[in-house]
């Protein structure tokens, strides 16, 4: 079942520096019950405008949004339901626990509000509670705890009043990188638990890839491609979403009779010429932990800088105009100045206009 539809849902804001900016353009999106979905994107793309629609913090420009069915903003026909109203669970980057509050007081809250009987609040509260590992302290104040247990007692709120939709705008960002990944394992398990949907905005791809059952990257307000993990990281639509998840090398080639050479480097071949007909300048995408390294076979270049990774090492080695990142093992040891010779199992190949988004991205950054 399509817990989630947004058809054709655009945004636009006015404002004195900038004149009207389309924050979200034409956004069409079906996430199904039960799902995980994440967006994914820079700062400024619009994928908080958009959580913040579905919340209902935000109205429509254009476009219609239904949850489990039924129409919550449809800006032909004026139709709006509020917040307190769409039945979702929200946690934010912040926590936005009240200081002043009680554990108990804080959970409590969104319950009061519904003007729940009292032994009902006493007993979703305690059950809420125990699903986040905080039973037992509902007399403390958020104040003598850690930033985990903030931010679990946010969750806590969510889940409350039982959502069938639960929001979550970048709520690990604040938190220590250990941390982050227990929480991840935590928002999980309270999904299978409550079988609530989650749409999960962050910019942090490994967040991204580690919670989500399919994900979409936005870029400018635009939905540039949507899919499981899996699909987006091996095969990204375009240079954008190639550059925004993992980590990527882009190497200026010149394509020739067939042949393909390095920018800046006529004297060898990196690769046989893809299909893409004709002599033309292109970017031709690896990811550094692909690229095979050794002495005997493949471009020859040397390496210049050689840094210690944990488990593996990243050179630094010219190839033409470009320096590239390439990763591997620690039995496969190379000395600063050393030769080397590079290998390229499987490049993506991508167009070479240098890409004009740029400055807008930076213009949208208050969005």
């Amino acid at each position: 079942m399509e817990q989630i539809v947004l058809e054709h849902v655009t945004k636009r804001f006015t404002t004195k520096a900038l004149g009207t900016v389309t924050a979200v353009n034409d956004f069409c999106l079906k996430v199904n019950e039960g799902e995980c979905f994440s967006f994914l994107g820079p700062s400024g793309c619009g994928k908080t405008t958009t959580l913040r629609m579905i919340a209902g913090f935000e109205d429509l420009s254009e476009g219609a949004i239904y949850l489990g069915g039924h129409a919550v903003s449809v800006k032909a026909k004026n139709i709006y339901l509020p917040p307190e109203e769409r039945g979702l669970g929200m946690v934010f980057q912040a926590f936005a626990v009240w200081p002043h509050m009680t554990i108990f007081d804080n959970v409590a809250f969104p319950l009061q509000v519904q003007k729940r009987p009292a032994a009902e609040i006493r007993e979703r509260v305690k059950v809420a509670l125990k699903h986040c590992s905080l039973d037992g302290m509902e007399k403390i104040y958020p104040s003598d705890l850690s930033g985990g247990q903030q931010q679990r007692i946010a969750l806590a709120r969510a889940i409350v009043v039982n959502p069938k939709v639960m929001l979550l705008d970048e709520p690990l960002s604040n938190l220590d990188p250990q941390l982050r990944e227990t929480m991840r394992f935590e928002i999980k398990k309270l999904q299978k638990q409550f079988g609530f949907t989650i749409i999960f905005v962050t910019h942090d791809q490994s967040e991204a890839m580690a919670l989500s059952d399919r994900m979409l990257v936005m870029d400018m307000g635009n939905v540039r491609q949507i899919g499981t993990p899996v699909e987006l990281y091996n095969s990204p639509s375009s240079r954008f979403v190639h550059s925004f998840l993992g980590q990527s090398n882009f190497t200026h080639v010149d394509i020739r009779d067939g042949k393909v050479y390095a920018k800046g480097d006529h004297s060898q071949q990196i690769w046989a010429a893809p299909q893409t007909g004709g002599n033309k300048e292109m970017l031709m995408a690896t990811r550094p932990n692909t690229i095979e390294m050794g002495r005997d076979e493949g471009y020859s270049t040397k390496v210049l800088k050689r840094v210690f990774r944990t488990d593996f090492v990243e050179y630094l080695v010219p190839v033409g105009d470009d320096i590239l990142r390439v990763q591997t093992l620690h039995r496969n040891l190379f000395q600063e100045g050393e030769p080397c010779r590079l290998k390229f199992p499987s490049p993506m190949w991508y167009p070479a206009e240098e890409d004009d988004s740029d400055k807008e991205r930076a213009r949208r950054m208050i969005i």
